[in-house]
Parts: C-alpha cells; structure tokens; sequence
C-alpha cells in the first residue's frame, strides 16, 4: 500500500526533475516566446560567476546545461535517485551562493534556490523510491 509520505516523495522527485528540465528548456527556447535564449544564460551565467573570468561562462554554461539534462532526466525515471539529488543538492547549493556573491542574499532567497537545494538533500536522504527505475531493479 502506498502512503502520503511516498506519494509526496514521488511528487517531490518529480517536481525537482521538470524544475531542471523546464530551465534548460528555457534557455534552449522550448518554451516559445516565453523562453530566455541561450545568449541571455550564457550572459547570466557570467554575471552569477563574475568571480570566474568571462570567458569561462560559455564552457561553464555548456556545462550546466548538461549537468542539468542528466539530474532532469534521471530524477524524472528515479535513476540512482539518491546520488542524484545528492549532486543536485549540491550543484544548486553553489548556484545560491554564487548567486548570493555577486548579487546579494535577496536574489537566490527570492528564487527560492536554497529551498530548491535543501528539498535535493531532502530527497537524498529517502531510502524507498515508488514509481521508479531503482525500485524495479532492487525487487528483481
């Protein structure tokens, strides 16, 4: 029998994998006339690291996106799911405090980054996934 609690978990992992997909679609122009474009996120991406020189933000951008696919998609089939939210605790943890560096605390608080990043380590510490890849290849 299912319960809330692994209803919620299931909704949580599913809610934190579309968060990372519907960015990156965004910045890749999925969304239409709704989407940012990549130049804006590779202009983002240098103003959020202005710590880094300016000509890392392409690579570092490069390298988001694709970090953020494979936590996206992952999550979204409950893949190895705790490693998973483990890195994505973890990768949304320094884009706060990036944030919070070169903006101030009042940007990734109004984003609501480190909520986003604390709910990662919370699904980190979940032993049982419903409704996911892991949860079929642990009962064969």
């Amino acid at each position: 029998m299912t319960t809330k609690q692994e209803i919620a978990t299931f909704l949580l992992r599913i809610a934190i994998g579309t968060g990372f997909l519907s960015a990156v679609a965004s910045r890749l122009n999925l969304w239409g006339s709704k989407s940012s474009g990549w130049q804006n996120f590779v202009n983002y991406t240098a103003d959020t690291n202005q710590f880094l020189p300016t000509n890392f933000a392409p690579t570092l951008a490069v390298v988001a996106t694709i970090t953020e696919i494979s936590i996206g998609i992952l999550l979204l089939i409950g893949y190895q799911t705790n490693t998973v939210a483990t890195a994505a605790a973890i990768l949304t943890l320094l884009f706060a405090l990036a944030m919070s560096f070169s903006f101030g605390i009042k940007e990734p608080l109004d984003y609501s980054v480190f909520a986003f990043s604390a709910a990662c380590f919370l699904l980190s510490t979940i032993p049982h996934h419903i409704w996911s890849l892991d949860n079929f290849l642990n009962h064969k």
